[in-house]
C-alpha cells in the first residue's frame, strides 16, 4: 500500500480509471468481533479521566458529540483543547486488536478477484492512519490496496465522513476524476447517503441480522461484501 497516502499527479491511466473505495471498521470485518464497543468503552473512559466526569455523564457527552460530529474526538478537540494524537493513543491505537482482528482468506479472496485493469482500490476511512493501517495489516489484505483517505488528527478543525470535502479529499489523494468514477462501500447509513449525494456510486453494507433501513441509503444495499460481485460486476473477474 501506498505509505505516502497519495498517488502524486495522476496520469491520464490513472485519472480515467474508476476507484472503488472501502471503509475499514465494522465494513472489512464484522461487527461480531465487537471492536465498536471496546473503542467506545475506551472513549468513555477517556471522556471520564481526561474531563474529570462521572460515567454517566461520560457516556451522554461522548453521544451528544458522536451524533453533532461524527466523531467523538472532534468535540473533545472542539470544546475542551485535547490532544488528537494524545486522544489516538490511548483510543484507537491502546485496543488490543491483535487478539481479535484475524487474517480473513474469503476476503482476501474477493479483493484479489478484482480486475485492476479496470479498477483502482483505495481505502477510505474516519480513523487515524495508524489505527487503518493496523487493521488491514492484521486482517492479511494490507498489499490489496493502492492507498488511504484516514481523517488527519493533526489537522483541526478535521475532515472526516460524512462532510462532502472528505468525499473530495479522497479524490484527490487517489487521483480520480469524475464522481461518476468513484465505487464507495461503507456500513455508516450517513456516510453512504452524503457519498451517494456527491455522485457516488454507493454500496451500503447492512450486516446480516442488522435490521434493514425504512430508506434505503445509496443505489445498493448488501448483507454481504461479497454481494459487491453483483452489484459493481464491471470490476470483478469470472470466478
Amino acid at each position: 500500500m501506498n505509505q505516502t497516502h497519495k498517488m502524486g499527479d495522476a496520469g491520464d491511466t490513472m485519472a480515467t480509471k474508476p476507484v472503488l473505495f472501502f471503509d475499514i471498521d465494522n465494513c472489512l470485518y464484522p461487527r461480531s468481533t465487537r471492536v465498536f464497543e471496546l473503542m467506545a468503552d475506551l472513549i468513555d473512559k477517556y471522556f471520564s479521566t481526561h474531563l474529570g466526569l462521572a460515567h454517566e455523564d461520560a457516556v451522554r457527552l461522548h453521544r451528544e458529540y458522536y451524533t453533532n460530529y461524527g466523531l467523538a474526538i472532534e468535540g473533545l478537540v472542539r470544546h475542551h483543547e485535547i490532544d488528537p494524537l494524545d486522544y489516538n493513543a490511548k483510543v484507537d491505537d491502546a485496543l488490543p486488536l491483535e487478539d481479535i482482528i484475524k487474517p480473513d482468506a474469503e476476503l482476501r479472496q474477493l479483493l484479489e478477484s478484482i480486475d485492476r485493469s479496470k479498477v483502482r482500490v483505495w481505502l477510505l476511512t474516519n480513523a487515524y492512519v495508524t489505527h487503518g493501517k493496523r487493521v488491514v495489516k492484521l486482517l492479511g489484505i494490507d498489499d490489496q490496496f493502492e492507498g488511504l483517505t484516514f481523517c488527519d488528527y493533526a489537522q483541526v478543525p478535521f475532515l472526516c465522513k460524512p462532510q462532502r470535502g472528505m468525499y473530495d479529499k479522497a479524490m484527490k489523494e487517489a487521483g480520480v476524476q469524475g464522481y461518476e468514477n468513484c465505487y464507495f462501500v461503507d456500513d455508516s447509513y450517513q456516510n453512504c447517503v452524503a457519498a451517494k449525494d456527491v455522485g457516488w456510486n454507493v454500496a451500503h453494507l447492512v450486516e446480516e441480522g442488522l435490521p434493514l433501513p425504512e430508506k434505503q441509503a445509496s443505489q445498493h444495499q448488501i448483507r454481504h461484501l461479497r454481494e459487491l460481485r453483483d452489484v459493481f460486476p464491471q470490476f470483478f473477474r469470472a470466478t
